[in-house]
């Protein structure tokens, strides 16, 4: 099937321009891969010719000025400076809000679920103005009423499904409070895995991803369909005029979860630290008070020697890669990996996990990247210190990534191909949109339907 949807693309680029509505629930725009999706895709099917409109929640996306915005202000309970606060009652506006509210008080994550019932009521007031809704990941209740109601088929993106991150989370939960803490938060993703089984097409970027949704979420796997993502090399490219910095490491915390795997790079740049004095790492985040990363610092006696990069530009991204003697991606666990493909365009000589999808990106040890096995600190601190020693390696490998990236990666065909998947959607999709797609449910099913959707 995706050997067919490729072959399409050159006949099908400019035929059928559709119009689309694009939701992106967040759309963090300097770090993880949620807003960099929303704004490059959105870009470049705009360039092919489609109409596209983007409705997101905050934080906000960083779109091309072609595309459109519709902001859908939230109750920011998860907002960055001051995560978990508690809502006034003279916030509570609609019943979105409501939604909300009650949903965060019962432990839950509570954003997907209340923007897709945004989404559902800015799309009713513009019914019959769009063919078609990309889910970039909400994958929630409000979806199946666009669907039943409005008559608009959704092509849900999953990046990687969030069960991973359930259950990586309950791995490493402490106490038994924590754990229970951990199971209610992400007791969204039994909503997410219903919202999946009633969608008729879903992609994603990796066949690593297609594997663990079919799995996970008990789809089928002949729904799942795998686009691999771009990224503009012309921009994330070699800075001649830049040197590399001795014992500079780069790495991107896009969230400090046990996913992302800082601990084990932190606890690596200890061992290396031993053996080369002059080693020193540059993050891409943000320092959160009491975190994981804040407290593995503390205890290894490495703050002198980290540094965060917070809300830096994507040319200062260029720079900072640019200068790094190696770049690392720790993670447990990706569906792909944005950073990655970003230091491999750059020439950087990347370190990476065999976690999830990053075989796929990084391609063979040795020949276009550095792998490790995921959580294993020690091999991690081993290959930085060969990184170091042979640099000769290094500047190999660098140049082999980035030209891996170059012959496997464009956001041009990536829009070209998701076009084609939305025209085969709406082929199928012709006129037989229901919330439950073909499931018979009874009175009792019903009511649990409604009483999740409220609480």
């Amino acid at each position: 099937m995706e050997e067919e949807i490729a072959e399409k693309s050159s006949t099908n680029e400019t035929a059928g321009r559709l119009r689309i509505a694009m939701l992106a629930y967040r759309g963090k725009p300097h770090v993880g891969g949620q807003g960099v999706y929303v704004r490059e895709m959105s870009k470049a099917l705009a360039e092919l010719g489609h109409t596209v409109e983007v409705f997101g929640g905050p934080p906000y996306p960083d779109l091309d000025p072609k595309v459109p915005l519709h902001e859908f202000p939230s109750l920011e309970i998860y907002n960055d400076f001051f995560p978990g606060r508690m809502p006034g009652i003279w916030e509570i506006k609609d019943m979105p809000d409501f939604v909300e509210l009650c949903s965060y008080l019962t432990g839950n994550f509570s954003e997907p679920l209340s923007f897709s019932l945004r989404a559902f009521r800015a799309l009713k007031d513009r019914e019959g103005e769009f063919d078609l809704v990309i889910d970039n990941g909400s994958l929630a209740y409000g979806n199946l009423l666009i669907q039943r109601k409005l008559n608009l088929p959704i092509l849900g993106v999953i990046h990687h499904p969030i069960t991973v991150d359930r259950k990586l989370e309950l791995d490493n939960a402490r106490t038994v409070v924590e754990r229970f803490g951990k199971r209610r938060w992400y007791a969204f993703t039994r909503m997410q895995t219903r919202v999946c089984k009633r969608i008729k097409r879903i992609v994603t970027v990796s066949e690593s991803s297609r594997e663990d949704i079919s799995k996970d979420h008990k789809v089928n796997i002949d729904r799942i369909h795998v686009v691999p993502i771009g990224i503009d090399t012309d921009f994330f490219a070699p800075q001649q005029h830049i040197e590399r910095i001795p014992g500079r490491i780069v790495s991107t915390a896009s969230a400090d979860v046990p996913l992302k795997g800082q601990r084990f790079l932190l606890e690596a740049l200890a061992e290396v630290r031993k053996k080369y004095p002059h080693v020193h790492l540059e993050l891409v985040g943000k320092q959160r008070e009491g975190s994981t990363t804040a407290e593995t610092l503390a205890q290894l006696g490495l703050s002198d020697i980290v540094n965060f990069n917070q809300g830096i530009s994507y040319r200062e991204l260029v720079d900072l890669l640019a200068s790094a003697s190696v770049a690392v991606v720790p993670s447990l666990y990706e569906g792909f990996s944005i950073p990655a493909i970003e230091a491999l365009s750059c020439g950087a000589p990347l370190i990476a996990t065999t976690g999830g999808a990053l075989p796929e990106v990084a391609g063979p040890h040795l020949e276009t990247s550095l792998a490790v096995p995921p959580g294993d600190s020690s091999a991690l601190a081993e290959q930085i210190e060969y990184a170091f020693e042979h640099p000769e390696v290094c500047q190999r490998v660098g140049k082999a990534g980035r030209q891996r990236v170059i012959e496997k990666w464009s956001w041009r065909e990536s829009a070209i191909t998701t076009a084609n998947h939305c025209r085969e959607l709406l082929a199928m999709d012709k006129g037989c949109c229901q919330i439950f797609c073909q499931l018979k449910i009874d009175s009792l099913a019903y009511l649990k339907f409604q009483v999740e959707f409220y609480v």
